[in-house]
């Protein structure tokens, strides 16, 4: 399909909405599809509201995607699972899942966004029926929004640590070590021996295989002991740690001047943000395949194991993976796609951002496995047993790695920063779709100078509030429990499942398909639609299944099971998220009026913005108004 050019001017389009408000009739849709399907209201801007911001340039909004979707998990947990599952096999399953559910969500929530130039919320006025998807995704991105940035304070935290000549984390002799501790130990010695043989003295040193099995590294206890100081459970909140907390107060006060002035300038922060994490993977790459050990760890990242596909954890691994790293559900990819201009090849931008997560991912575990393989040579044991993924490989396993390098504090500087810019992209795009959302909900008159200001700083402050709980001695307990449950794959899944059936069977695919051609200007391949309609679906349902029936009770540590009431707490940040669906569909459904065929008739009847007559309004047969009734403007439908 040729692309077009729109048949009335912008100035046309507008008198024609205006006069038909005064007149008080409903515009047939000009949208409307040749298969006879109904339009919906066309409903202008509001008089006095601001027009929406749109990209300085295109590679604002690539940056942006690249930086919210490319964060931590494509460092810290596809390499692990990539190596516990097969190796280079695991790439067949995942890279399956990326074509027929990561990269036709990523292009649906992306071309949504564009088409209906609105945040996670209004979005949905393409069947307002299903609104709580909107707020689904606020909820999820909320919670996302308030624990993740932990994560981000934990990382300074380490990066202003490394600034001293001997790392803090390498020694035991600090006032946090215990007896236990130990700079270097190895239970190799000890793997191999007989039940005769377990209080045998190892060689060079004056403890036996006993003494050893209960000593402790010094990383740690830095990490338990000084960092979180953890309590002995959910139960046991404890006290403050300030220091944390001025770490956590300092990241979200760069989150906020990053994000307050909208897209403009956050557009300009990600140029840094996304790429300079590149740079120093690139670099860590170099250092770690130059030391000892490296090319056995890299060999355990990629050697392939062909049996593990027989394993269905494999597979739910691969699609959880998918959906986790291409940041799918959380209405982010929304806000950001309805910055783009209206004719924007979002299709294209699908494809590219989609190659870039993925092999960020790929790219990633090299730099991981070469460090890791060093640390397991020094130490003389198996790599599995170095292995690591989530907080455990950043905060435990590649800071042990760096300890053991010349010139420690340098490579653990560089790898802290990088963690630290991953995750800052991540949080202000998370921020900014947030915002966006709560922000399209105000009509014009509600207009305020300081609107977006004001909106990003109650949602930074109530985050905050939330996360002072997380800074205590209990706080990692509390952590665990958001990451768990708030953002878990079950509410992803859900919502991705949603999302598919409300465009392709309540909206229509074909239609849907339509409009993306109007704005690109030729038609995506038909495997779009089969995925929306049919695939992905079925691949959001399975996942999601499995996940319910092999549900395991939370743990901490494999030690620490969560009291009943810690579980429930969980469930409820789960269910605060998937309830939203299913309520307000029933709530929107008693308050109309009508038999149900019309109620689901109105309810469902898309509600369209200024722009899209601007945009995309049809060919104008006739515009005089008839003798008989000169109060009335007749706009006939056409097909472009």
């Amino acid at each position: 399909m040729d692309k077009q050019t729109p048949p009335t001017s912008s100035s046309c389009s507008l008198l024609l909405l205006e006069e038909a408000k005064r007149s008080q009739v409903l515009l047939p849709a000009p949208l409307m599809a040749t298969d006879g399907k109904k339009g919906g209201v066309v409903m202008g801007e509001e008089p006095g509201r601001q027009e929406r911001e749109t990209w300085t340039r295109q590679m604002d909004f690539i940056m942006s995607c690249v930086g919210f979707a490319v964060g931590l998990g494509n460092v810290w947990r596809f390499p692990y699972l990539c190596y516990k599952n097969g190796g280079g096999v695991f790439l067949i399953p995942y890279l399956l899942i990326v074509f027929v559910g990561g990269v036709p969500i990523f292009f649906l929530e992306i071309s949504l966004g564009q088409f209906m130039k609105a945040g996670s919320i209004n979005v949905w006025n393409i069947a307002p029926l299903f609104k709580g998807l909107g707020y689904a995704s606020m909820v999820i991105v909320f919670f996302c929004n308030t624990y993740y940035i932990m994560v981000l304070a934990w990382a300074f935290y380490y990066l202003i640590k490394s600034f001293s000549a001997q790392l803090p984390w390498s020694t035991c002799d600090n006032p946090w070590n215990t007896y236990a501790c130990m700079d270097a130990f190895s239970l190799h010695h000890c793997n191999n021996a007989t039940e005769n043989h377990t209080h045998a003295i190892v060689a060079n040193s004056n403890l036996s295989c006993a003494d050893l099995a209960h000593a402790r590294s010094p990383i740690i206890e830095f990490w338990e002991n000084k960092v979180l100081n953890i309590s002995s459970g959910l139960d046991d909140p404890g006290d403050i740690n300030w220091e944390l907390l001025l770490c956590l107060v300092a990241v979200w006060l760069l989150v906020y001047f990053c994000v307050w002035k909208g897209v403009k300038s956050t557009g300009k922060i990600v140029y840094f943000t996304a790429t300079f994490p590149y740079v120093v993977l690139i670099i860590l790459l170099v250092r770690g395949v130059t030391l000892p050990g490296a090319y056995d760890g890299i060999m355990y990242y990629i050697k392939p194991d062909w049996s593990k596909l027989e394993e269905a954890q494999v597979w739910i691994d691969a699609g959880t993976q998918v959906f986790f790293s291409y940041a799918i559900g959380l209405g982010a990819l929304t806000a950001l796609g309805s910055y783009n201009r209206f004719n924007n090849d979002c299709y294209k931008d699908a494809f590219v951002l989609a190659l870039i997560n993925s092999g960020t991912s790929f790219f990633a575990g090299f730099v991981v496995f070469s460090i890791l393989g060093f640390m397991a040579a020094e130490q003389g044991v198996d790599i599995s047993q170095v292995a690591e993924s989530g907080p455990g490989l950043a905060f435990i396993a590649y800071p042990k790695a760096v300890s053991l390098m010349p010139v420690a504090p340098l490579w653990a500087g560089l790898f802290f920063f990088m963690l630290l810019l991953l995750g800052l992209d991540s949080q202000f795009v998370g921020v900014e779709g947030f915002v966006t959302g709560i922000l399209d909900l105000f009509p014009g008159k509600y207009e305020h100078r300081y609107k977006r200001e004001l909106a990003v700083a109650i949602c930074c402050l109530l985050c905050f509030i939330i996360d002072i709980s997380m800074v205590t001695q209990g706080g990692m307990y509390v952590f665990q429990l958001f990451d768990y449950y708030s953002a878990s794959g079950m509410t992803l899944l859900w919502q991705a499942f949603w999302e598919c059936i409300v465009v392709a069977w309540v909206y229509g695919a074909d239609r849907f398909m339509d409009d993306i051609a109007r704005m690109i200007g030729y038609r995506p391949l038909p495997w779009m639609k089969w995925c929306w309609s049919f695939i992905t679906p079925c691949v959001c349902m399975g996942i999601f299944l499995f996940h319910l029936v092999n549900y395991k009770a939370l743990t901490y540590n494999n030690t620490y099971v969560y009291p009943w009431w810690g579980e429930v707490l969980g469930w409820c940040l789960a269910l605060s998220s998937m309830l939203c669906i299913p309520v307000s569909l029933v709530y929107k459904l008693f308050l109309a009026k009508g038999s149900f065929a019309q109620r689901w008739a109105h309810l469902t009847s898309p509600v369209w913005g200024g722009h899209h007559l601007e945009y995309m309004a049809p060919d104008v047969k006739s515009l005089s108004s008839p003798a008989n009734d000169d109060n009335k403007v007749i706009i006939f439908e056409s097909v472009m």
